[in-house]
């Protein structure tokens, strides 16, 4: 005796289309209906057929007759006409000094107009550059001899993502060959030369030279520039570590200049190379829409991701049920597998919506009030609430989105552990953070928060947590301990 599980092709189908995203699963549906002549997309306005695409009685007796062709020819002789159209309104011959816009009437809503300034080429075409592109970009329009270009070249690559120079000029200089005879001076003096290209402070070797690099290239008349540039110089360190008493010692400033110092150190960029985006954008589109209609929220799917199949009734109609040729074979198979693929997207739809249903109706308080309402969930209250195993909940809110009023939030965001309060109700970790990040905002820049005032204030709220909990809330939501949050008021 023993009891085995068997996953037909039917049900691997289903889960692997429940756990990809809204983008994935739109590949999938193109590459099905490119691979399979039994599917097609319903598009808007057309009457959509209501019977039950698992139905047998395709295989029977056709579901629809062929078409009249009527409608195909009237669109082609509309095209021949509109070629006529065009055959008239364009000339045979032209003048020399015609202008292209003086004949054709282009329709290019993208381009730009004569008094559009907001136009921007490369945020319409671009598809990301990298810096070291950048970079040799600019150098093929600076003049320099062959020797110095491959220097040039050779630090370039030298340079990472965040516009720094990884390796020293000395083990750079002995990777040339020999013969080449470079010394390290002319290495050093090209290097300044690409220390003056964009984004200024690139090609630095610390963060104090990279600071330095761009105090150099603002205005001379700039306020505090001589004692910013010694700042950085100097005594980076000191500011690395706030200690601010130290600087106005050794610096014989006051707090008020010492202040402007800062906040014109501050204004530069530490990691200049990050201005260059190299990345491709990565675009989310939400699988399920919420909105608030009178006192109640709104769950729906969003159709316009999901594009709409039905089975060819015209196709589905030549496949006859007795006939065992090899093309009759191939259309009942191509028949099953789009039904199957049909009843499996609308599979993924049913649970998706249940899901997103149960935790809209969970987190009602975060759609109201925002992550201080939001209340602690798991993966066994959704799959309690809606009859399913853990593991579906789990592929179904994986890379699946829900926009709301508040944004565009992935579904596992509404899920969180809990921490007991002194009432002996709980209290969701992500309500814990956003309590915690409220604090910071309002702490006493002179005096921040340490993590254990933080965990006195919120048991003083009726939240019990402890110190190490409130530092590892703290480091996900990327806030800096007390002694780096210290600022000069």
């Amino acid at each position: 005796m023993g009891q085995q599980l068997t996953m037909t092709p039917q049900l691997q189908q289903a889960i692997r289309l429940l756990q990809l995203s809204t983008l994935d699963l739109q590949q999938e549906i193109q590459e099905a209906l490119e691979s399979n002549p039994m599917l097609e997309r319903q598009e808007e306005g057309d009457d959509f057929d209501n019977s039950d695409p698992m139905a047998e009685n395709g295989d029977s007796k056709p579901v629809a007759e062929p078409q009249d062709t009527s409608f195909q020819e009237s669109a082609g002789s509309g095209e021949s006409s509109e070629e006529g159209e065009w055959s008239e309104r364009i000339p045979s011959e032209l003048p020399v000094d015609t202008a292209w816009e003086d004949i054709y009437q282009t329709s290019a809503s993208s381009l730009p107009s004569n008094d559009d300034d907001e136009w921007d080429f490369t945020t319409r075409t671009s598809v990301g550059e990298s810096l070291q592109s950048h970079l040799l970009w600019q150098l093929n329009l600076a003049p320099m001899s062959d020797t110095d270009r491959l220097i040039a070249v050779t630090l370039i690559d030298s340079i990472n993502a965040q516009g720094y120079l990884e390796d020293s000029l000395e083990e750079i200089c002995v990777g040339f060959d020999a013969e080449l005879d470079i010394e390290l001076d002319e290495v050093e003096a090209v290097l300044h030369r690409i220390q003056q290209f964009e984004p200024a402070g690139v090609g630095a070797r610390t963060l104090g030279e990279c600071l330095l690099l761009q105090l150099r290239q603002l205005p001379a008349s700039t306020p505090k520039m001589a004692e910013a540039q010694r700042l950085v110089t100097d005594y980076i360190d000191l500011l690395g570590s706030r200690d601010y008493s130290q600087l106005m010692r050794r610096m014989k400033l006051k707090e008020d200049e010492l202040r402007q110092v800062i906040e014109l150190v501050q204004s530069l960029n530490p990691r200049p190379g990050s201005q260059i985006e190299s990345s491709e954008p990565e675009y989310v589109v939400p699988d399920v829409i919420v909105r608030k209609d009178s006192d109640r929220w709104l769950v729906e799917l969003n159709q316009e991701a999901v594009p709409r199949l039905r089975v060819n009734a015209q196709y589905a109609g030549f496949v006859r049920r007795a006939d065992t040729s090899a093309d009759n074979t191939f259309m009942r198979n191509q028949l099953q597998e789009a039904r199957w693929f049909i009843k499996s997207l609308q599979s993924r739809n049913e649970t998706l919506m249940k899901v997103a249903t149960q935790i809209v109706e969970h987190q009602r308080g975060f759609l109201d009030h925002g992550d201080e309402a939001m209340k602690p969930l798991v993966l066994h209250d959704i799959a309690e609430a809606v009859g399913m195993h853990e593991s579906t909940i789990s592929r179904v809110t994986t890379q699946k989105y829900m926009h709301t009023p508040r944004g565009i939030y992935e579904l596992k965001y509404f899920f969180s552990s809990h921490v007991s309060t002194a009432e002996g109700g709980e209290c969701s970790s992500t309500a814990i953070r956003a309590i915690i990040k409220k604090l910071v905002a309002t702490e006493n820049q002179k005096k921040p928060l340490s993590d254990s005032k933080i965990a006195g204030l919120l048991e003083a709220q009726g939240i019990q947590v402890a110190r190490r909990t409130v530092a590892k809330y703290r480091e996900s939501l990327g806030i800096a301990p007390s002694s780096e949050r210290k600022r000069l008021m």
